[in-house]
Formats: structure tokens, sequence, C-alpha cells
């Protein structure tokens, strides 16, 4: 059943009103049905993308990082672009009947390729829990960083909705010759953000835990912004989510300006754990190119781009689909929901 306008706004806030003492945040509804996700939005240039997005009749819209392109230390400045977004015509249609949540990357955190060295990172935090709608109470305003969890369906068909902030905690990426480099022992998340994490992924009563981060998690070869940059964060989140027990968790980044559909297979994921990259909803790269990518299995995408989760719980399957405009189909899979 799809969430009527005004019942969505308003029982959305009642609930985070009420549960502010919780890290979980529930719609109540016969079910979830469709999620729509995507990256990478400069506020300054055309949106063809929304009103694909909003035919999609989608139940959630989560951002996942480059909301905007901010670019700069001067909240003013970022203030601005913010409201340039929110001013948008088709992104108006989307907050008129959907509810919104996200994180950011380095665009929107202020400062290109940042982490936690980066001054004005709690007053750009803010603007962007502004921009989201985050309640003055809730818990995420509370604490450092811009890490949150969220629930959304009922009964058996719920959908956990984990954002982490890869920003706020984050060590200094080791670069040489425009390259990236291993930092051995740098971190990403921070203690208290892995220890919410690992707390939030073992309580979970969902069929589906969705993990976004602004950047890429499974690959290891392109030398741009990654997890891998940090190889024992990286090893450390696929354990910590193949030792919690949560149910078919699935990886969602942005980042990239390009889409693509990914599967690590190991003794850890018998089954598979699957990242989509969804990135590039108002520029993506100008031309394919070649970029290895070991975990990739489908075609690599460098068109405008937003990604749609479809879940049919009768048959226990979720099947992902990056779509461009006018809601043409570039890739799609389907998963067994556990």
């Amino acid at each position: 059943m799809k969430f009527q306008t005004i019942f969505s706004f308003s029982f959305l806030s009642l609930v985070l009103l009420a549960s502010c003492k919780k890290e979980e945040v529930t719609i109540d509804s016969d079910s979830i049905q469709v999620i729509a996700f995507g990256s990478c939005n400069r506020q300054d240039l055309p949106q063809p993308l929304w009103d694909p997005i909003v035919s999609e009749n989608p139940d959630l819209w989560i951002w996942m990082g480059d909301n905007i392109y901010g670019d700069s230390p001067v909240m003013d400045t970022l203030s601005a672009k913010y409201a340039r977004q929110n001013a948008n015509p088709g992104y108006q249609k989307l907050k008129a009947s959907t509810p919104i949540i996200g994180i950011w990357d380095d665009h929107d955190y202020g400062i290109n390729d940042g982490g936690k060295n980066y001054a004005q990172k709690k007053a750009s935090r803010d603007l962007m829990f502004d921009f989201l709608g985050v309640p003055d109470s809730a818990q995420e305003r509370a604490r450092e960083g811009a890490y949150s969890s969220h629930i959304f369906g009922s009964g058996e068909n719920l959908v956990k909705v984990i954002l982490l902030d890869a920003r706020y905690f984050r060590d200094t990426l080791i670069r040489a010759d425009r390259v990236y480099l291993p930092n051995e022992t740098g971190v990403i998340l921070g203690e208290t953000q892995w220890t919410w994490l690992e707390n939030e992924l073992r309580s979970s009563s969902a069929k589906v835990n969705l993990i976004i981060s602004g950047i890429q998690m499974l690959p290891t070869e392109h030398p741009h912004e990654k997890w891998a940059n940090f190889p024992k964060e990286r090893e450390k989140l696929l354990n910590v989510i193949a030792i919690s027990g949560a149910k078919t968790p699935i990886l969602l980044s942005g980042d990239r300006h390009i889409a693509e559909i990914m599967k690590l297979e190991d003794e850890r994921f018998p089954n598979g754990l699957y990242e989509i990259t969804s990135s590039g909803l108002t520029h993506t790269w100008k031309t394919i190119q070649e970029e290895p990518n070991r975990f990739r299995i489908n075609e690599l995408i460098a068109k405008l781009n937003y990604g749609v989760a479809k879940f049919d719980w009768k048959n226990s399957r979720v099947t992902f689909q990056i779509k461009g405009e006018n809601g043409v189909l570039y890739a799609g899979q389907s998963i067994e929901i556990q």
C-alpha cells in the first residue's frame, strides 16, 4: 500500500519524536514496496531524473552522498546551495510524496576527499540534517557524526536502512602521483560508530538490511576513493556483517559518477554479498572507460542514473534496478530475501 502524502509526513514526524531514545525509526504500513536512491547531484545543473523517480511511486528516497556540490568551508554558501536544491521543482514533487533520508559524501561535506580534520564538519552536518528534515530531538543530532539507522515496513516485512558516516571520523588518505595508496592503520568509522554498527546489525529484526556508504565498499582495484584505501577497515566491515547474523545484507554506494552491480562470494558470504552503486543524478563520465572491478557482474554504466529496489515479499525477492532518463532500464539484479 502506497503511503499517502499527509500520512507519510505527519506519521513519520510523530514516530521520530516518539522514538528519540531509540536508534530505529519505523513507518507503519502493510509493507514497503519500493525504495529509490541516488547520489552525485549538482544543484546548478539540469535534473531530468526527478520525474521518472517520482513515477516509480517510491515509499522512500535515500540520498547517498554529494547531494549538493557545496565544496566550501563557508556555511552560508552551503546553506544557499541546499536552498537552491530544495527549490528545484522536480525535487519538490518528490518531497511532497515521499519520506527522505540520507548521508553525505565529500562535496556536501564541504571539502573534496575530506575527513576528520575538516574544521567545519559539525556545522556542515547540521546543515545537511536541516536539508533532510531531521528533527531537533533526533538522536543523531545529539552525537558526533551523521550516521543513523531507520526501519521501514511492518510485521515481518521490515527493511532496515543503516547510513554510515565515512567522513566525520575518517583518517587521512595517503596519495602519491594522483593515486590513493593503502592507509594500513587508518580508520573510517571511528570506535563509537563501529560499536553502534555492530549493535545495529546484531539486533536487527529486518528481513533486508541496506548498508549505505558514500564511497564504494567492495571494489579494490580502481585508484579513487574507496573503503579499500583503508584495508583493515574494509575487512572489518565485511567481518562485522558476516558474523552479525543480520538477514539479507546489501550494500549501496555512490560517489563514482557511474553505476554498477557487484557481488562478493567467499566463505563468509556463500550466497554472495551484493553492492549496488548508483551515482550520477546530474553528471557522469563523458565516455565509458575501462576500469577493472573483479566484483562487477553487470556492465559499467556511465549515463545519468538512479537506483530502485522493488520488494516482492510474497516470493521473498528484492529486485534492484539501475534506471535513467525516461525510466529506461540499464541493469537489474534479483536477490533472494533470506
